[in-house]
């Protein structure tokens, strides 16, 4: 843009100078020197303030789906990258010995509960004793809650999808054993029930970012758009300031990193369509420097429409 400016300048310049309007002297000839100077003084290096600008990143959270209960894959209807909604079915655990566990605590709760009937028609007639009841009536409620538990583990040789989102990248077959182990996820579940944008400025143009302020956002995926969108958030941790319990002295790395301002589209049905991974460049407008808002502005435009022929 500055380049823009200069050239419009220099051609302005060589007219007046051609239809001697001005002479041709030295201030003139060093004038596009002084202008460039003026320009990044008063207007460009101001702007990184008034209206910084970042990469953009689309993040959605990934769930690492690990069964409850242990067993035998019998079924897995799920397809990879195809919409689900919350409650769909991922993939069936065989439920026989789940099954048979429920089926054999519920015979053994109902000769328990015979017998309590039993012991307390003993003690209404005097001849059996209150302790027998109350020993029984405990027997009861533990086969009751044991029964609850085997109902809960074949309910849980379903897996559902735990929100809407997609199964990405399903490499679970039929026949494979599968546990209840936390570091051994089977599937990787994509929640795209909210968006996250991400956008990263640098710690010398971040001064004067609020939550509010207005976004203008150019995706790669959406060439030759603007969406827009306000500022959620401005993220007050990254991990180059995170302490963490360790057996070893301060390592004296210090890198100046980028701090991550979250941003909430204005556009729900679009941002919902927008893949993770999705980037672009953004530009934050705070209440500093307006001047200077339509420039960055016209520079996102230009980015957006440069989108459409570079890969990178």
């Amino acid at each position: 843009m500055i380049i823009f400016l200069l050239a419009c300048y220099i051609a302005v310049l060589a007219l007046f100078v051609w239809l001697k309007f001005i002479p041709l002297n030295t201030f003139w000839k060093i004038s596009p020197l002084i202008v460039l100077l003026l320009l990044n003084i008063g207007l460009f290096i101001p702007m990184g303030w008034g209206a910084p600008q970042g990469t953009a990143l689309v993040g959605r959270y990934s769930v690492a789906i690990v069964p409850e209960v242990a067993g035998q894959v019998a079924e897995v209807p799920v397809e990879p990258n195809k919409p689900l909604k919350e409650g769909d079915v991922l993939f069936r655990i065989d439920p026989t010995p789940y099954d048979a566990q429920v089926r054999a605590i519920a015979a053994q709760l109902k000769l328990h509960e015979t017998r309590l009937t039993q012991m307390a028609q003993l003690q209404s007639t005097g001849t059996g004793r209150a302790f027998d009841v109350e020993q029984r009536q405990s027997e009861v409620d533990q086969l009751k809650a044991q029964l609850d538990g085997a109902r809960w583990n074949l309910a849980k040789t379903v897996v559902r999808a735990p929100a809407d989102g997609y199964v990405t990248n399903v490499a679970l077959r039929k026949g494979a054993r599968v546990a209840n182990l936390p570091l051994s996820p089977v599937m990787a579940f994509i929640d795209t029930s909210e968006t996250m944008v991400g956008v990263t400025i640098p710690q010398i143009f971040a001064r004067y970012v609020q939550p509010g302020q207005t976004v203008e956002i150019a995706f790669r995926f959406k060439p030759g758009r603007i969406y827009t969108g306000r500022v959620e958030t401005v993220l007050q941790a990254i991990s180059t300031g995170q302490a963490q319990t360790s057996g070893t002295a301060v390592t004296p790395a210090i890198v100046s990193s980028p701090f991550v301002v979250r941003v909430r589209l204005d556009d729900t049905e679009f941002a919902n369509s927008l893949p993770a991974g999705a980037t672009g460049t953004a530009a934050i407008f705070t209440d500093r420097v307006k001047v200077a808002h339509i420039i960055r502005r016209v520079i996102l435009r230009q980015i957006s429409i440069i989108d459409y022929i570079l890969p990178l």
